[in-house]
């Protein structure tokens, strides 16, 4: 049976008048990546914070890796991440960075390979002697995942880990995350990300206005989202929109509506459950028409959470992604609570 890194109930915290989480439930086994998700203003990161031990639940119960949390900052040994991007020296290298944070936690003996270990499992061995504050966003981000992996958490939590990530350092990030979970570690992540959420994740919850609208597996959530849009490009785009038109369940957007469709007169997109779709497929082909490319306008799991939180698009939390140093919050949980 998984053990459980994370197991809260009800947990609820307001600053004044305002509910950040009401009554959130939140379970994580051992060995499993959990993504949370959700608008602005929807509660993650105050719940990443509890988490971390930044700060106190006003009601509910709250057990990290076993042991209760409540009453006082702080969270048991094992814990590490960061929120609000990583607590870093912009003025030492990176190699200097993970060695001040084996300083700060009194394990300054550990071997300087451990350091270049974590250096090497992020992708930053070739800047490791470089000033942090020449970095951008995403190379900070995969140090202060070295900083949080250093500490060989059983709970790892991180906001936004792939922000500012090129492809080749998302994929890097990936990995790490796939290899930490795969050896026991649990990982929480929040992410306005679609896409990571579906490669990385076991289990997703949904937050908005600081209540859980959903929480479970991404296959089930991607279930969540009814009928989606689908962009069809065929041989013979006339035909393919007749065809569809007398197909039952499906319906046509148009133009104005959708702008996948003014790229290519041959595009079509249609909307309707995914039997309706298989339907259209097989008129297609029989038609004679080859059909070139078929895919969700909106993947799944987007489409899914823009059902759930009632907005009309993705949380619009995208900061341009320039070298600027963002505030630190913290490294690890136990340095945030001393």
């Amino acid at each position: 049976m998984t053990s459980s890194a994370v197991r809260a109930r009800g947990l609820t915290k307001s600053f004044g008048e305002v509910i950040a989480l009401g009554g959130v439930d939140l379970d994580v086994p051992a060995g499993q990546v959990h993504g949370l998700v959700g608008p602005n203003g929807a509660g993650k990161t105050t719940l990443l914070g509890l988490l971390l031990g930044l700060a106190v639940a006003d009601e509910g119960s709250l057990e990290i890796l076993g042991a209760a949390v409540g009453g006082v900052l702080g969270v048991p040994d094992g814990v590490a991440g960061f929120v609000d991007g990583p607590g870093l020296y912009p003025g030492l290298t990176a190699r200097q960075n993970l060695a001040a944070l084996l300083s700060l936690r009194g394990d300054g003996k550990r071997r300087a390979s451990e350091v270049d270990d974590a250096l090497h499992q992020v992708g930053l061995t070739d800047v490791a002697d470089d000033r942090l504050r020449g970095f951008s966003l995403g190379m900070r981000q995969r140090l202060g995942l070295a900083a949080a992996l250093l500490t060989e958490p059983r709970l790892l939590v991180l906001d936004e880990p792939a922000n500012g990530l090129d492809p080749a350092g998302k994929r890097q990030v990936h990995r790490v995350l796939t290899d930490v979970a795969a050896n026991g570690t649990a990982v929480v992540l929040s992410s306005h990300r679609m896409d990571d959420l579906a490669a990385l994740c076991h289990e997703v919850t949904i937050l908005n206005l600081g209540r859980v609208v959903f929480s479970g597996p991404t296959s089930k959530l991607a279930t969540e989202s009814g009928d989606l849009a689908y962009r069809v490009v065929t041989s013979d785009g006339e035909t393919a929109r007749r065809i569809a038109g007398e197909t039952p369940g499906l319906r046509l957007d148009g133009p104005g509506r959708t702008p996948a469709l003014r790229a290519d007169p041959d595009a079509l997109v249609v909307r309707g459950a995914v039997p309706a779709v298989d339907d259209l497929v097989f008129r297609l082909v029989g038609a004679g028409v080859a059909v070139r490319e078929l895919g969700p306008v909106v993947p799944p799991l987007e489409a899914a959470f823009l059902a759930l939180t009632g907005t009309d698009e993705p949380e619009a939390d995208d900061a341009p992604e320039t070298g600027v140093d963002t505030p630190a919050t913290s490294v690890t949980a136990e340095e945030a609570a001393r």
